[in-house]
């Protein structure tokens, strides 16, 4: 029996500023139903705050707590391990870690971190990395869109890094099981009782069925012809948010 869902953002419920058709009413929706609602996210370019204002911005009603993004859980494993990272991450989210802690870095974070995605900062990780400095990647993600293009994520830097340094990183967000098992452990559900629904067949879709979840792709956001033959496993495949609301499956 379903008990709960969780949703990634963008490309699920908006592309750029804009909610996707029919997402703010299936999402309200689904807030009025017996389901356990999360929102989970890799977004990388925006801190917890500017995340819950966008999506009030864009009519869409989520409480704080419902919030699962992969920055604050990349903080959180800082903060639990006292470490002192180096930051290679986009500005809007430095905030989310203590800025006091950055002295004699003894980890490497990195996430989408746009043009400082360079190759002096990835020199000054690798060599961290060479000295033995644990790798802590924000996500894997291989691309994402926006402005109605495809971008590079972050996810080929990790692989680079990883490459070249002879380390693995630690990837806090999706598609980690870690990941997926914080936000089950806060609903106190079971995974085979929730469904994950993403339009990332790997970072989505695959690792939920990793971590024993139900999961469903849409065809919104950054999906491409064919994502639902790119992995195994079976998984419910959608045109959009809207359309799996209108199935019932959360009557």
């Amino acid at each position: 029996m379903l008990r709960g869902l969780f949703l990634d953002l963008s490309g699920v419920l908006y592309e750029g500023h804009q909610p996707l058709p029919g997402a703010v009413d299936a999402v309200q929706k689904l807030q009025q139903s017996s389901l356990q609602l999360r929102f989970v996210t890799n977004t990388a370019r925006k801190n917890r705050q500017q995340i819950l204002a966008d999506l009030t911005a864009m009519g869409f009603a989520i409480e704080p707590a419902q919030l699962f993004t992969a920055p604050a859980a990349a903080a959180s494993w800082v903060r639990e391990h006292k470490r002192h990272p180096f930051l290679l991450v986009h500005p809007d989210i430095r905030c989310e870690f203590d800025s006091a802690s950055e002295t004699k870095p003894d980890v490497v974070v990195i996430g989408d971190a746009e043009d400082d995605l360079n190759y002096q900062q990835l020199d000054i990780a690798f060599r961290l990395l060479m000295d033995g400095a644990p790798l802590i990647a924000i996500g894997d993600n291989r691309y994402f869109k926006a402005d109605g293009k495809l971008h590079l994520d972050a996810g080929p830097f990790v692989r680079a890094l990883e490459y070249a340094a002879g380390v693995e990183a630690i990837v806090t967000g999706k598609p980690s099981t870690a990941f997926f098992q914080q936000v089950l452990n806060d609903t106190g559900l079971k995974a085979e009782e929730v469904m994950m629904v993403g339009d990332d067949v790997f970072g989505d879709v695959e690792g939920a069925l990793k971590a024993g979840l139900q999961a469903c792709l849409v065809r919104t956001g950054k999906y491409q012809v064919g994502d639902e033959k790119r992995i195994r496993g079976e998984f419910q495949v959608r045109g959009s948010l809207a359309d799996w609301v209108a199935t019932g499956a959360c009557d």
